[in-house]
C-alpha cells in the first residue's frame, strides 16, 4: 500500500531537515528477489470464491488485450489462459516502450477497439503499465469507460457476499446503483488509492476501488488495485449475466462524465469553494477532498479538487446525459475563471 497522508507528511518533513539522520550502509537491508511472487498471486486469484474456474473454462471467452508494452503483459496473458480464454493481444512486449499514451482511457484505446471488431472478441481489456487499472471495450468495439469496470466487479462480489462498498468521490453514480440493487451501503473517500483502502478497512468493505480510473480492490485478495483480479471478476460477470458487455451495461442507468482542468492559485481555493456553494445551491456537500456537490439523488454531481503536484484545479461533472454534465462543468469553470 501507499503511505497514508500522515505518514507521507512525516516523511516529507524528515527529508526537508537540513541534516536528516541516515542509516549506515551496513544496516540497509538487501534486495530479495521473489521469482514465485506472480505464481502465488495467480493461484490466489484462481482460488477466489467469486471466480468459478470450471464455468469460465467451459465458456472459452474470446478476449482482445492491450497491455501497452507494460509489466502486466505476461501476467494478464497467463491469467486469461488459465481461465480458458482465447486471446488476441497487442502491446505485449514488456520493455516499457509505450506505443501510445499508457493511460487506458477511451481516447487511447482506438487500436484495441479495432482489434475487438476485427477478431470478433467477446470483450476487450486494456491495462496500464503496472497493471492496477483495467478498462473495458464491449463486443461492438466501443470503449466503455473505466467506471463500469468497478461497477461490474462489484456486482460479482455483492451477488455472493453482500457488504459495504467504498469508492472515491470522483467515481460514477453507477456504483451507487449497484450498491442499492444489493441493499448495501456505499461510502465515498477522497481520491487516492490509500484513502479508499483505509476507508475500506474501517468500513470492513467487501469490495471497492476507484471507478474513476478502473481500479478494483478486493479485500479477500488484498487492499490494492489489481487488474488481473479485476479481469477475472469481469469475465465472471459476463458468465453470471449470460450476455456480452453491452448487455451488462444496459442493466444499469447510463451517465456521462466530463472532465476539465484549469490553472488556479491554491491560495484562492477557499473563496472559490464558497462561491461555488453559494451559486450552485441546493446540493449535498462534501469537503473531504476539495469540494463535492451532488443533486437529484446524486445522479448529477460536481467534484472540484486541486492537483497535488501542479497549480491547477481539476473539475469532474456527471449527469444522466452529456449535455447536462457539460453545462454544469462549463458553468463551474466559468465561475472559477472569473475569480482569477
Amino acid at each position: 500500500m501507499f503511505l497514508a497522508r500522515d505518514q507521507s507528511e512525516r516523511f516529507r518533513h524528515f527529508l526537508a531537515q537540513e541534516d536528516p539522520q541516515r542509516v549506515p550502509w551496513d544496516f540497509i537491508e538487501p534486495v530479495i528477489e521473489d521469482d514465485d511472487a506472480w505464481q502465488r498471486h495467480l493461484r490466489a486469484i484462481l482460488a477466489l470464491h467469486e471466480v468459478d474456474i470450471g464455468d469460465l473454462r467451459g465458456r472459452g471467452i474470446r478476449v482482445a488485450l492491450d497491455c501497452v508494452n507494460g509489466a502486466g503483459g505476461p501476467a494478464m496473458a497467463e491469467l486469461l489462459s488459465e481461465l480458458g480464454c482465447t486471446v488476441e493481444a497487442i502491446g505485449m512486449n514488456p520493455d516499457g516502450r509505450f506505443p501510445r499514451d499508457p493511460e487506458p482511457t477511451a481516447a487511447n484505446l482506438t487500436e484495441l477497439c479495432t482489434l475487438v471488431r476485427d477478431t470478433g472478441a467477446d470483450v476487450g481489456f486494456a491495462v496500464d503499465p503496472d497493471a492496477d487499472r483495467l478498462a473495458l471495450v464491449d463486443e461492438t468495439g466501443r470503449a466503455m469507460g473505466e467506471d463500469l469496470t468497478l461497477a461490474f466487479a462489484a456486482a460479482v462480489v455483492l451477488r455472493r457476499t453482500p457488504g459495504p462498498v467504498v469508492t472515491n468521490l470522483s467515481t460514477s453514480q453507477v456504483l451507487n446503483d449497484v450498491a442499492d440493487a444489493f441493499s448495501v451501503p456505499l461510502t465515498r473517500a477522497p481520491v487516492g488509492e490509500i484513502n479508499v483502502a483505509e476507508q475500506m478497512i474501517a468500513e470492513r468493505a467487501v469490495v471497492g476501488g476507484e471507478g474513476s480510473n478502473g481500479g478494483v480492490i478486493l479485500p479477500a485478495l488484498h487492499h490494492t488495485r489489481d487488474a488481473p483480479m479485476a479481469a477475472a471478476l469481469i469475465l465472471q460477470h459476463l458468465v453470471d449475466i449470460g450476455g456480452p458487455p453491452s448487455s451488462a451495461a444496459a442493466r444499469w442507468p447510463s451517465y456521462s462524465i466530463v472532465k476539465e482542468k484549469i490553472k488556479f492559485p491554491r491560495e484562492a481555493l477557499a473563496g472559490a469553494y464558497q462561491m461555488l456553494e453559494e451559486d450552485l445551491n441546493g446540493a449535498t456537500l462534501d469537503h473531504s477532498d476539495g469540494l463535492w456537490l451532488a443533486w437529484r439523488d446524486r445522479s448529477t454531481w460536481l467534484h472540484v479538487r486541486p492537483s497535488g503536484t501542479e497549480p491547477i484545479v481539476r473539475l469532474i461533472a456527471e449527469a444522466p446525459d452529456e449535455d447536462g454534465a457539460r453545462a454544469l462543468l462549463d458553468h463551474a469553470t466559468g465561475l472559477l475563471e472569473g475569480v482569477v
